[in-house]
């Protein structure tokens, strides 16, 4: 392992490499402090700017853009009281708190401390386990890997807040639309709906921007303007002895509850804060603290939240399975480039895999270097009108858009999906599971076809060998699980909590 973290090392140190990480680093950053912004849009509007840049590049920058948000959100959330991104809103309890005491730089410098101790410990995980895993991985066959992927889709499905059912009718919405276009064994035309930009399927791109970028900017246009709040003073970023003693404890525990969740697929990422908050409320000597500026509850779900994001790679890398919207995004990314995710990664893209990996390590330290002297400059763009932001991202998404194939019918798409994100948000459907349906629907589908190739139609083939049926039965029970009404209801009621 420390020959091919070398390697890693060799690769994430290029120019080329740390140039971009940089910008993926600092890019995330500003996004995370923006609210109404979020990593997922971001990459979905950037991603047409990756495709002249080599996979492992664009990988190095997005993945920079998504653990750089992590960093950023907590900014907004101690000094304005509104978190920037959805993993930063239990900061928001005990940061603001401390800001408004006068200790808003004692709170930041916890929250990049901790994210920087935790995702230093994070990488190391990810470095250990995907080769195992990879090694797991690779001894599957076609009907291992369609247990495996359909697995992953109902476990997406049940870790998702909100209705059951219309999580799943945005899965099976998102297989179908992955679905579209001429299939490659019987050149048929499916549900192309006579349109001829449709031949080719649904470009990932226009409906990743579409449904995560614009239908982003109208939700934020229908809101009134929510940045203008008084922005609490930074201040000292020292930590004093008593504050250092009691911060520590909780950065641990807040790394191991973060690792473990972060590889759930869905909500693994989210959920990883709260449990972390509600741990250290528990096990805290100075419980009554909370709610007044408790030091750990920015200690423990900030070191969490970046432990989670960067342990979300090791199901991606290692399986082709996104553990959430943002992975499902870089999946698609990866196959644009041509690159099937999966356990073969690691053997036919070494540089990509180990290059990732490393450049985990550097971003971590440029993420540290770059929020702590520069907090000034990222609290003044709390100040920043959104009035001003969002003509300039749908113009960029627009031509990102085009840029693909020169074609304006996926502007058109895109838009379109941009409507249909709106009405999601509308009736309160979580679009996360479209897009990791839209994903993994059609490897499923090809998995599918392998697997009644190999046993001439023989459907039993599933139960027959052993990982594909354990894979069944545990996905089965997750099903259960879903659809029983009390067990569903006290998710739900969890989830508000």
């Amino acid at each position: 392992m420390l020959d091919n973290i070398t390697y890693g090392l060799s690769v994430a140190l290029s120019f080329h490499n740390l140039a971009f990480a940089f910008i993926g680093c600092t890019v995330g950053t500003a996004i995370g402090v923006l609210p109404g912004v979020g990593p997922l849009a971001t990459i979905a509007l950037l991603l047409p700017l990756t495709f002249s840049l080599d996979p492992t590049t664009a990988l190095i920058m997005l993945a920079g853009i998504y653990y750089g948000a992590q960093y950023g959100g907590s900014t907004s959330a101690i000094l304005l009281n509104l978190p920037g991104e959805v993993t930063a809103v239990v900061t928001t309890l005990e940061g603001h708190k401390m800001a408004l005491q006068g200790r808003a730089g004692a709170a930041l410098a916890t929250a990049a401390l901790g994210s920087f101790f935790a995702g230093t410990v994070a990488t190391v995980v990810v470095a250990a386990s995907g080769p195992a895993l990879t090694s797991v991985a690779l001894t599957f066959g076609p009907a291992e890997y369609f247990s495996l992927i359909l697995l992953g889709l109902l476990v997406a499905t049940v870790l998702v807040p909100g209705n059951i059912f219309k999580s799943l009718a945005m899965l099976t919405l998102g297989v179908a639309l992955g679905l579209v276009g001429t299939d490659i064994q019987s050149g048929q035309t499916r549900f192309s709906l006579g349109f001829f930009g449709l031949l080719e399927g649904v470009d990932f791109v226009a409906v990743a921007m579409g449904i995560f970028g614009l239908a982003e900017i109208v939700r934020n246009l229908e809101n009134p303007e929510i940045r203008s709040g008084s922005i609490a003073k930074v201040g000292s970023l020292m930590l004093t002895k008593e504050e250092f003693r009691r911060a520590t404890p909780s950065v641990l525990r807040g790394t191991v509850v973060g690792s473990l969740l972060g590889i759930l697929p869905g909500g693994g990422l989210a959920l990883s804060t709260f449990a972390s908050y509600m741990i250290e409320q528990r096990v805290s000597k100075f419980r009554r603290e909370f709610g007044t500026g408790a030091i750990e509850g920015v200690a423990g779900p900030e070191s969490a939240n970046n432990a989670a994001s960067q342990t979300s790679f090791i199901p991606m890398l290692t399986l082709g399975i996104p553990a959430n919207a943002v992975m499902a995004l870089m999946i698609g990314g990866l196959m644009i480039h041509g690159i099937q995710p999966g356990p073969n990664v690691m053997q036919a893209q070494p540089q990509l895999f180990w290059g990732l990996i490393a450049s985990m390590w550097v971003g971590n330290l440029m993420l540290l270097i770059i929020n702590l002297p520069l907090i000034g400059i990222w609290a003044s763009l709390l100040r920043v009108p959104y009035r001003f932001l969002y003509p300039s991202i749908i113009v960029f998404c627009a031509i990102g858009v085009y840029s693909i194939n020169y074609s304006v019918f996926n502007v058109f798409l895109a838009a379109f999906f941009g409507f249909v994100g709106y009405l999601l948000y509308k009736v309160k459907c979580e679009p996360a599971p479209l897009l990791i349906g839209f994903v993994l629907g059609p490897m499923l589908e090809e998995y599918l076809k392998r697997t009644m190739v190999i046993s001439r139609g023989d459907p039993m083939v599933f139960l027959e060998r052993p990982v594909s049926a354990v894979l069944l039965g545990i996905a089965l029970i997750f099903l259960i699980v879903m659809l029983l009404p009390v067990l569903r209801r006290n998710k739900d009621a969890a989830l508000q909590e």
